[in-house]
């Protein structure tokens, strides 16, 4: 495994390792991902095969406390990633645009990403050697997509004969003493109605080991070629699947204290009802799944106090279409509090993916700088959601950057992903 970055003052740093060295082995071990070098390192008395740059090899034998790390990041946690052999009908990944970088159409469903990084799987590849790996390396919590216990249903679903096993997959992470996370994208006249009564019924039952489940709408760009008839949620639609999780959530609450099954923030937009507030999230076990993020970030902006200047501060805040509606309300606030603060939102249509595609994080470099132009003005600040950059970088989905954007408008741009943020961006 390639070291990509040594952390200042670690155990590495101190063994002289250096970005761009290989770990071979440890302890006569080659580590296949992340998962088996961190247990191959927990032990006290350590031999580690290293390659450095320059082609040479070192054994460097060292003892360590049982709790150290190594204090090294690397460039992949896996030797190779699995592949989604499924063709699901909505998946989002077969509707971006053409000609898009290659990373972007990888379709990871991999159980090792589920656990280091809470990507969600269909079990549909999982081979007896994954589920014995995952009992004797104590993977848990996974995040897997159910999307319906019908396995009739989700074999049509998935494209694939091994989805209708859906039932006998949970078993078996059940008997491995894995818990695990589940989500439903929901696809009007599919698989709601009464079939998502049947699959939160079924998923029920499976507490404790199954720990939470998230119901999130489908979503589907311009660049959509499937054949197969896919819609999306309207108001009303919304509204309907709002009162049919509801009785669940009451039921859960009443006899568990908690809420166990959540809605995706989006249903609440679409429905025009408030988000609700954040006890009735618990402990937000799926906020990176899109649930109850907005009221996260509500709390956290109310948790600030509003920032008082007598210098006058004009800011425009780009968001996507759905999220805008809340953000005007919280601009509003600021402005009633410091009449020297003039925040503006602007709803950036999106149409890269599509109009129908409306949250922040698909929001692209090119429709943003689009709407800034049209939106002009002289201002002193614009910011961008952190959710619509790559992970650790300044690009946006369409490779266009932030210094793209700082090219064209000189005010102070910056990249905010929470209630917090938005706040200190205006001090």
């Amino acid at each position: 495994m390639k070291i990509s970055k040594i952390i200042p003052d670690s155990l590495a740093a101190e063994l002289e390792l250096s970005a761009g060295d290989q770990i071979l082995k440890i302890n006569g071990t080659a580590p296949r991902d992340l998962i088996e070098l961190s247990f191959l390192l927990a032990d006290e008395e350590i031999e580690l095969l290293v390659e450095h740059t320059n082609g040479d090899r070192e054994l460097i034998a060292f003892e360590k406390d049982v709790d150290e790390e190594l204090g090294a990041e690397f460039e992949s946690a896996v030797d190779k990633i699995k592949i989604c052999a499924n063709h699901c009908v909505f998946c989002f990944v077969d509707m971006i645009a053409p000609n898009m970088r290659a990373s972007l159409s990888v379709k990871d469903d991999d159980y090792r990403l589920s656990f280091l990084y809470g990507n969600f799987i269909t079990l549909t590849n999982l081979t007896d050697a994954d589920f014995k790996r995952i009992k004797n390396f104590h993977l848990s919590p996974l995040y897997v997509s159910v999307h319906t216990m019908n396995p009739d249903l989700r074999a049509r679903m998935l494209r694939t004969k091994r989805a209708a096993k859906i039932h006998e997959h949970l078993d078996k992470l059940e008997a491995a003493g894995c818990e695990y996370h589940a989500q439903v994208v929901l696809c009007p006249n599919l698989n709601d109605g009464a079939e998502l009564d049947f699959t939160i019924s079924e998923i029920f039952k499976r507490r404790p080991h199954a720990q939470s489940l998230a119901v999130v709408p489908v979503g589907v760009t311009k660049h959509r070629c499937d054949k197969f008839p896919l819609t999306q949620f309207d108001s009303t639609g919304a509204a309907k699947v709002i009162a049919q999780v509801e009785k669940f959530q009451a039921a859960s609450r009443a006899t568990t204290g908690k809420t166990f099954v959540y809605l995706g923030d989006e249903f609440y937009f679409l429905a025009g009802r408030d988000i609700p507030h954040a006890d009735f999230y618990d402990d937000f076990p799926q906020i990176e799944n899109g649930i109850g993020m907005t009221r996260n970030f509500i709390d956290e902006f109310h948790a600030e106090k509003i920032p008082s200047s007598d210098k006058n501060l004009t800011v425009d805040v780009v968001s996507g279409t759905s999220f805008a509606t809340v953000l005007k309300v919280l601009a509003a606030e600021v402005m009633r509090q410091n009449k020297n603060l003039d925040v503006r939102i602007l709803p950036v249509v999106n149409e890269f993916f599509g109009s129908t595609v409306n949250v922040s994080g698909l929001l692209t470099g090119s429709d943003i700088l689009r709407a800034l132009k049209i939106n002009d003005r002289p201002r002193d600040k614009i910011l961008i959601p952190a959710t619509a950059l790559r992970s650790g970088e300044e690009t946006f989905l369409d490779d266009v950057t932030v210094d793209d954007l700082r090219k064209i408008f000189p005010a102070q741009i910056e990249a905010i992903a929470s209630g917090a943020d938005f706040l200190n961006a205006l001090r």
